[in-house]
């Protein structure tokens, strides 16, 4: 873990109401991400009439490819947050080091959804025992998630200590 995460213990308004505000952002970016599957499949379901059947074996691919776009373009922008993590305040931050850029970005949200298909009941348990309120992707992912607004000032308050 990195010195400058902030902890609980000074810094709880970081924390609070995190995990019910992950539930709603979750089913936000479920609502968005299935007008996107609808789209595509649309597009795909028509294609695969002009293209024999190859448009609709395509979407196999298409589908788990937009979902994660859908992924990489949010957590990679500079708000580091899905549209519905934005709408609930939180933002997603690394906590071993490294930026979260790239490949990262994307393990993330794979990471989830195979803990979530495989026991989310525990991923929530764990969320509840740890101090900051760390699913099991964000332990394995290397991830934090906090609300944004008082991490601004977190991050400023840093920027004026070391400066």
């Amino acid at each position: 873990m990195r010195p400058d995460l902030p902890d609980p213990a000074t810094a709880p308004e970081l924390f609070e109401g995190v995990l019910p505000r992950r539930v709603f952002a979750y089913l936000m970016d479920l609502v968005i991400i299935g007008a996107l599957v609808v789209v595509v499949s649309v597009f795909g379901g028509i294609a695969g009439f002009f293209t024999f059947g190859l448009g609709w074996l395509a979407l196999v691919f298409v589908i788990p490819i937009v979902i994660l776009g859908y992924y990489a373009a949010t957590l990679g922008s500079p708000r580091r947050a899905t549209i519905g993590m934005q709408q609930m305040d939180l933002v997603l931050t690394p906590t071993r080091g490294a930026p979260l850029d790239g490949w990262k970005i994307l393990i993330h949200p794979l990471v989830f959804w195979i803990t979530w298909w495989i026991a989310w009941p525990v991923s929530l348990v764990v969320a509840l025992l740890t101090p900051r309120r760390e699913m099991v992707h964000d332990l394995i992912a290397g991830t934090l998630m906090v609300r944004r607004s008082p991490m601004e000032r977190h991050w400023r308050n840093l920027a004026g200590a070391r400066s």
